[in-house]
């Protein structure tokens, strides 16, 4: 399968852009979700994580997400540890996940894809990106979480002009210009492309 990275920074709308891509037939990976889902049900990532982060971070079994992200989002050693368990495992799952699709193309979405090194093995990249002031807002909007948390997450993430440069494809998504049309005519060149 021919496959396509999703990426962009906190807030900058990839999940609208993989719905998009959904609704026009295209298989979305959402590794957040597979990370979440691994996190709480598989066995060996789960005594990895108690063995970095102690037993604490499964009060009664179960993955308490809050006081996990409390740990690594303001500890970059402590998320390297967390990407370091979590990383392999996705994408060992997204390569099972890959092998059993149809599709000409699917379309893998991660926020980590130019930081952690998996855009090199994908096919493509397409990059959404809106100004930094702009995700603020969503992301405050969304978690209910004031600008400094948003800002300390951020710090998490490569740079703006790290992702735009490693992109084949660009969506801007600010607001003003529709997105529709742009994920539209990616979706035409990536058929052409995952057919060659």
């Amino acid at each position: 399968m021919y496959a396509v990275g999703l990426t962009g920074g906190i807030g900058s709308g990839k999940s609208t852009v993989a719905g998009i891509f959904r609704v026009l037939g295209v298989p979305v990976f959402v590794a957040d979700e597979e990370s979440r889902r691994l996190l709480a049900t598989e066995p060996a990532v789960i005594a990895q994580v108690k063995a970095a982060f102690g037993e604490a971070v499964y009060p009664q079994g179960t993955l308490d997400t809050r006081a996990l992200a409390r740990i690594v989002f303001n500890d970059r050693a402590a998320l390297e540890r967390l990407n370091a368990i979590a990383h392999p495992a996705v994408r060992a799952a997204f390569a099972q996940w890959a092998a059993a699709q149809q599709a000409p193309y699917g379309v893998v979405e991660a926020a980590l894809l130019v930081d952690t090194g998996w855009a090199d093995r994908l096919d493509r990249l397409i990059t959404v990106t809106a100004p930094e002031a702009l995700r603020i807002a969503r992301v405050s909007a969304r978690d209910g979480v004031g600008e400094e948390e948003v800002r300390a997450r951020m710090r998490n993430q490569v740079g703006e002009e790290q992702r735009l440069a490693r992109a084949h494809e660009v969506v801007v998504n600010d607001g003003e210009q529709l997105v529709i049309p742009q994920v539209l005519a990616i979706h035409e060149r990536l058929n052409t492309l995952s057919r060659r």
